[in-house]
């Protein structure tokens, strides 16, 4: 019952802010600031390029509202300009380093900090497409029918796109545990 009322609520505000309701586009934002901001740091692994992101997301969703045709998929429609923002951000700083330092919180997990830095650095070396994938469906938890959704392709080239994403990253998350076995 709180997930229709709150969606309900989120239906009217988008409904408002396509109308030019400056108000209703804000409330719209604070509500999905916490998961723009966490989408945006998974690809950006920097606090302050994550912010400009979510920034510039939001003012072309704002200077855009009137091109969104179904209300219910606003979060969607966001999402995909949130990573497109990044990737013409990306291109922009094309000559700067593709590596931050990393500021992670404990792991929900019992893996090591090494294993994490492992893994998100093998994901780091993904092609785009692979990356978006993986992001959105690892640690975003969309589903593959959301995914296609966003990025705009097939649900099968989303299905591809995961398998393949994961086969690169097993091959390259072994490659460095054999190299570092050889260190040692």
């Amino acid at each position: 019952m709180v997930i229709k009322m709150k969606n309900t609520v989120s239906l009217k505000l988008v409904e408002k802010a396509a109308k030019g309701n400056k108000e209703a586009f804000g409330e719209l934002i604070i509500m999905h600031q916490e998961y723009l901001y966490k989408l945006a740091y998974m690809y950006t692994k920097n606090e302050q390029d994550a912010l400009d992101a979510v920034q510039e997301c939001a003012m072309r969703a704002m200077i855009s509202m009137d091109k969104l045709r179904e209300p219910r998929y606003f979060k969607t429609w966001i999402t995909r300009i949130l990573i497109n923002s990044i990737y013409l951000a990306q291109k922009k700083y094309r000559n700067d380093s593709p590596f931050e330092d990393y500021n992670e919180a404990a792991p929900e997990e019992p893996i090591s900090i090494e294993e994490k830095t492992d893994l998100y650095d093998a994901i780091d070396l993904l092609p785009a497409t692979y990356k978006t994938v993986v992001i959105l469906q690892y640690f975003e938890g969309m589903k593959i029918k959301d995914i296609a959704e966003v990025m705009n392709i097939p649900t099968g080239s989303v299905k591809a796109y995961l398998f393949r994403a994961r086969e690169m990253l097993r091959t390259q998350l072994e490659d460095n545990e054999e190299s570092q076995v050889r260190a040692e």
